[in-house]
């Protein structure tokens, strides 16, 4: 088995040299406002930027020690941004960054034409979880996945031997809901975790059923650590550890880039490190519940006073990094008439320095020990030595110091120059949804009862079959470890009739289409852009949902795009949830799927079970029926029905026909006021 990649975050050029210094075999960074941590102080592609240090120079420090740089890119882009986005990428190719790790599939398609040698990393944004998503991602371009933060080890090990490499959080920070399936923070705080300005409102108190009292915070996990697991993880061919963090200090990312380090080498860290890395951050300790598959309340925690590291943690942690860490592998060769100093590295770069005619002369030859043992002092360099001495020449010392200082300078000057991938303006080929599939209004339901009304096409849950001319189900967002029983289901509900399915997930489309149903990409497909409706009909999709993150003029791009829908009417989902709070709290059977959460204002937010995960429902339902004219011109709209009951359902079905008065509690959403 192959020692996989540990792969730690740069947040700023500290946490770079704390990272490379730590013992990182490669970094994650960003650049510009496309990347999932925009408020760290991040890179710049701009070399006259004061402020922050160049890319070039970052790849440059790192390639010279030996380590990789993966660009994060990895936000939603919306349509006028695409030649921004564009524009980092090339300058990434430019300064020979490794890997550009993509959330948004329209970007990723671009990429893969103009620079098909740069390897594309799938975020973890992109939420995959399951084989059937893994291979539709690579199918696509992509060499890497980086899976699901909440899956075990039994569904990461059903993910190999699928023609691409894994990556895995190994330590950091927990999202209470999966990457990439949330809106907490765009719809209550108007900032998006997938435009990377995530407010963290799940932070803040929240109670199950009531009022939060002070500390309670019923959406907030204890931050993830899986240094226990490595050999499991290293059996199941996981290819890179990951490391969050990008918004934390330098301090952290030494800590836990050394301990993983340490243990990735057989060694085992001292007492002192480990705790000091759980004091450095951690939010009431660590936990490994999703990949050991103990989802319980042990998982919950928040920041305490005591877990902020003291001022001589924080000076111990900063010794880590101090100095130069002597880890990259150089061969000297000296030889004679003239000397010569011969430097080469393990990746095949070889530098020769010649002695000045004038070196001084002395009268008593050096041994060959003593040569090597002059040469082999690297120490404040990057490079460790191996010396084969083939001459024993009569010049001082100093002479040698001179040979090796320069050899050593010019081989960091040609391992630190650009390794440049090609990038051109190829653009790919076209790929637009049909249109036809559906029109009018189409209805949503999470029960047999609700189907009530004027609806055009139905949506139902996967084991319901109703009696009506047009419908399709629902594939749960969340399929962890429940691929074949979906699989099954899904083709169980195309002999009763169904025509469609509604897919949330980029493993969902596979299995839709296996089945002989035609996939309907859904709105947590994140399409944004006119090229990842482009991604979504070359997946299959044959009608998509567009963003509901997008104001109306933005959603203009998708007026020519087919059979593309408005998210109407509804309790917009809020979070994707693997370790449901109210279970948690209270155990399933208290709730029978119907609980809520309560946030510090009062406001009272449903949870609702869908196929082994829950779902943290709005405080109140998106209401666009009396503004019917001013929606963009979409070949459907969606109704989202959650908790309505059939009257409801029915009256909403003839408001949004010929219009109606928004109920006493409702929203617009985000399609007047937008998202940062």
């Amino acid at each position: 088995m192959m020692k996989p990649e540990l792969l730690s975050p740069a947040g700023s050029y500290e946490s770079l040299v704390a990272a490379v210094r730590a013992g990182a075999d490669a970094v994650y960074l960003g650049v510009g406002m496309f990347n999932a941590r925009r408020n760290a102080r991040n890179f710049s592609i701009d070399p006259t930027d004061d402020a922050a240090c160049s890319l070039e120079e970052a790849v440059s420090f790192c390639h010279t020690r030996g380590v990789k740089v993966h660009l994060a890119l990895n936000t939603l882009v919306r349509d006028r941004e695409l030649p921004e986005a564009l524009r980092i990428a090339e300058a990434a190719c430019a300064a020979g960054v490794d890997a550009l790790i993509v959330q948004d599939r329209g970007l990723a398609r671009l990429l893969h034409a103009a620079a098909p040698a740069m390897p594309l990393h799938a975020s973890t944004q992109l939420s995959c979880h399951t084989p059937a998503g893994v291979a539709t991602l690579r199918d696509a371009g992509f060499s890497r996945v980086v899976l699901a933060r909440e899956m075990t080890c039994d569904e990461i090990a059903a993910c190999r031997d699928l023609g691409c490499e894994l990556e895995v959080f190994v330590h950091g920070a927990l999202c209470m809901s999966v990457s990439g399936q949330c809106e907490l923070s765009a719809l209550l705080g108007g900032r998006s975790g997938n435009r990377g300005l995530c407010a963290q409102p799940c932070r803040l108190p929240w109670a199950v059923g009531r009022a939060p009292r002070e500390g309670e915070a019923a959406l907030s996990l204890k931050d993830q650590s899986l240094y226990a697991h490595l050999d499991a993880l290293r059996e199941l061919g996981v290819s890179s550890l990951k490391i969050e963090g990008r918004m934390k200090r330098p301090e952290y990312v030494a800590a836990a880039t050394a301990v993983l380090r340490r243990l990735l080498d057989g060694e085992t860290p001292d007492a002192v490190l480990t705790e000091d890395l759980a004091a450095v951050f951690s939010r009431s300790g660590f936990t490994d519940g999703y990949f050991t598959g103990k989802r319980t309340a042990a998982m919950f925690g928040s920041r305490r006073q005591e877990d902020v590291a003291s001022s001589a943690v924080l000076s111990r942690l900063s010794r880590l990094y101090d100095r130069e860490v002597p880890r990259v592998p150089v061969h000297f060769t000296l030889t004679e008439s003239p000397l010569t100093l011969t430097a080469a590295d393990n990746e095949g770069n070889v530098v020769a320095v010649t002695a000045p005619a004038d070196t001084p002369v002395t009268e008593r030859a050096l041994e060959a020990d003593r040569v090597k043992a002059q040469l082999g002092k690297t120490g404040g360099t990057p490079f460790t030595a191996t010396v084969t001495v083939e001459a024993e020449p009569s010049v001082p010392l100093s002479a040698l110091n001179a040979l090796r200082r320069t050899a050593l300078e010019e081989l960091s000057l040609r391992r630190g120059k650009p390794r440049t991938v090609e990038y051109t303006a190829t653009l790919p080929p076209k790929a637009v949804l049909p249109s036809g599939l559906l029109h009018g209004l189409v209805a949503r339901v999470e029960r047999a009862e609700q189907i009530t009304g004027d609806a055009d096409s139905w949506i139902v849950p996967l084991g319901c079959t109703p009696s009506v001319p047009r419908w399709g189900v629902e594939i749960p967002r969340g399929l962890f470890g429940r691929e074949e029983a979906t699989r099954r289901a899904l083709h169980e509900a195309a002999k009763a009739g169904a025509a469609f399915a509604l897919c949330n997930n980029v493993g969902a489309v596979p299995l839709a289409r296996e089945a002989g149903l035609a996939p309907v990409a859904g709105a947590f497909w994140n399409v944004t852009n006119t090229e990842s409706l482009a991604a979504a009909a070359e997946d299959g999709a044959v009608a998509a949902i567009a963003s509901f993150e997008l104001t109306f003029p933005q959603l203009r791009f998708a007026e020519n795009g087919g059979c593309v829908g408005l998210f109407a009417y509804g309790r917009q989902p809020l979070m994707l949830l693997r370790n449901c709070p109210a279970s948690a709290a209270k155990g399933c059977a208290s709730c029978n799927g119907g609980s809520e959460l309560v946030d510090r204002m009062g406001a009272r937010f449903p949870v609702r079970c869908n196929g082994g995960c829950s779902e943290l429902l709005n405080a109140v339902p998106l209401y666009l029926a009396d503004r019917l004219h001013e929606l963009p011109k979409l070949a459907f709209q969606y109704l989202h029905f959650t908790d309505e009951d059939p009257d409801r359902v029915s009256a909403v079905l003839k408001e949004y026909r010929s219009g109606g008065t928004p109920p006493a509690a409702f929203t617009r959403g985000l399609y007047k006021r937008g998202v940062e």
